[in-house]
């Protein structure tokens, strides 16, 4: 089971959910994008969202900062979340004002406050779990999208949130998280999303 749920929190790990969110995006959308800006917004999505992360770690343990790639402790994580809030709110930015990506760029903005909450909630010694948070600003983000376009995202909703009940289990089982950290990330996530929407 050890090994499972490792593969479960690999597969899911924050850095790789913003990709599976733009092919589920692209795949959904009624818009009509070419091929080329579709390439594109793949490329610039797992540049941002999981190259850079891991040369920001990378750096970060070469320099001693952090004592492995787990960043396990309130203190590790502080530096890879801020640079990764100044990631998503730059995407953000982009993506919302590219007409055919506005909605996509609503997706980072929700995600980046919910990711702005956490790193507050560092003062108060509560380390949310940063897996369950990515992957419950997908669910409510693909809810979102699903009723302001007037199609059916349910089955893909209902599948990720399936997932998020494997990956809640899997980021327990692993001892990464407190119950009420699980659920917390799951609900900043999930929240801030339906925040941004009425606010944009």
């Amino acid at each position: 089971m050890l090994r499972f749920y490792k593969l479960i929190s690999t597969l899911l790990h924050p850095v790789v959910i913003p990709t599976i969110g733009s092919l589920l995006f692209l795949h959904l959308t009624p818009q009509i994008i070419i091929k080329e800006r579709q390439y594109l917004l793949l490329a610039i999505v797992f540049f941002a969202t999981y190259i850079v992360p891991i040369i920001i770690l990378f750096i970060l343990k070469t320099l001693g900062v952090i004592s492995s790639f787990k960043v396990s402790t309130i203190k590790e994580r502080k530096i890879p979340l801020f640079v990764m809030m100044i990631v998503f709110y730059i995407l953000g930015n982009l993506f919302y004002n590219i007409p055919e990506f506005k909605e996509f760029g609503m997706l980072f903005y929700g995600t980046n406050i919910a990711m702005a909450i956490i790193y507050l909630l560092f003062s108060f010694q509560l380390k949310a779990s940063l897996h369950l948070m990515s992957i419950s600003s997908a669910i409510g983000f693909f809810l979102i999208f699903g009723y302001v376009n007037s199609i059916t995202t349910l089955p893909i909703v209902a599948i990720l949130f399936l997932l998020s009940g494997l990956l809640g289990s899997s980021r327990l089982y692993l001892k990464a998280h407190s119950k009420q950290e699980v659920y917390l990330g799951f609900f900043l996530g999930f929240f801030c999303q339906f925040v941004i929407f009425y606010i944009l």
